[in-house]
């Protein structure tokens, strides 16, 4: 026989045992720091016994509360991984869910996907974005597409693309009472800075750029960081500095004359975009037929614009 648990209390009780305070276990639940200790009360008198010894800072499960903690948390997190497969398997067949970073969504994912959509109109893209400070994680997404090395351990890793690392900047900063010209320059400017979330290996700096390239930047430099990399981008279009172009994302903006290469100096970059998804699912229909366009349009890419001539440029 399954007694008529009170599963609210018995969630509220298992938060506060985790967390050992009433507040975190309240900001979790999103409810009132009253209504989780009015949880675990209603709990401890349907049960005639106390399950947390509660303290200023401090709260901590009774012998019996660390026991009826770990057999909730064993229990809902089974309940949670079956809800899961259920939904999985409920999701429309004609659902291609995405995961990746903002910045890569908003600048380089979103202006070509109107072409998969034509090319496959049977088919729908939902995108969802994150840091990238984990893993992936196969309830997450169909497919995930991750920039860095490539560590995603336990799923089908592929790499998507490479990238060059140069100098960007308006056209505006190349001209006026201190134009941009040489390395030196740069000390009259800003340098824009990408805080990236994930720094495993030799993530894309200008420090890294210019020891690639045997430059010495400027002691003195004026730097502004940003925490997602299409910030940094537009930052760079709208004249607030120069930033480190990353190739797949600055491309069209170089292409259209919103930013110029003030130096010809490149670097390849350590990181990389990879194509993650659990393993054997790149075989499923719909994902292959994403995977093998999104390939497609990463093979595509147009060749790099030539950085600015000064010779010529000072002669206009």
């Amino acid at each position: 026989m399954i007694l008529n648990l009170p599963y609210t209390s018995l969630r509220a009780f298992e938060v506060v045992a985790r967390h050992a305070t009433f507040s975190a276990a309240a900001d979790e639940l999103e409810v009132s720091q009253s209504a989780v200790s009015q949880h675990v009360k209603t709990l401890e008198e349907w049960l005639g016994q106390e399950l947390i010894t509660r303290g200023a800072r401090r709260s901590s499960p009774t012998p019996e509360g660390l026991r009826l903690a770990r057999a909730i948390a064993d229990g809902l997190g089974r309940i949670s991984d079956v809800c899961e497969d259920i939904r999985d398997k409920k999701r429309a067949d004609n659902t291609i869910v995405i995961s990746c970073l903002p910045g890569f969504a908003f600048i380089w994912l979103f202006p070509r996907l109107l072409r998969f959509d034509q090319t496959h109109p049977e088919l729908s893209i939902s995108i969802t974005t994150d840091t990238g400070a984990t893993g992936f994680g196969r309830n997450q997404a169909d497919i995930g597409i991750r920039y860095g090395i490539g560590d995603n351990p336990g799923f089908y890793v592929e790499r998507l693309m490479g990238e060059l690392l140069f100098p960007v900047c308006a056209p505006a900063l190349t001209k006026g009472p201190r134009p941009l010209q040489t390395i030196e320059d740069l000390v009259h400017h800003t340098l824009l800075r990408d805080e990236l979330v994930n720094t495993s290996g030799t993530p894309p700096s200008w420090e890294f750029w210019a020891s690639e390239n045997e430059i010495t930047l400027p002691r003195t430099l004026r730097t502004r960081k940003f925490g997602q990399s299409n910030m940094v981008v537009q930052a760079s279009i709208e004249g607030a500095g120069v930033a480190l172009g990353r190739g797949p994302l600055v491309q069209d903006a170089l292409h259209d004359g919103r930013l110029v290469r003030p130096f010809p100096q490149t670097a390849i970059s350590q990181y990389n975009y990879w194509l993650v998804c659990a393993r054997n699912n790149q075989e499923v229909k719909k994902i292959k037929l994403f995977m093998d366009w999104i390939k497609s349009e990463a093979a595509d890419q147009p060749e790099l614009p030539e950085a600015i001539d000064w010779g010529s440029h000072l002669k206009d």
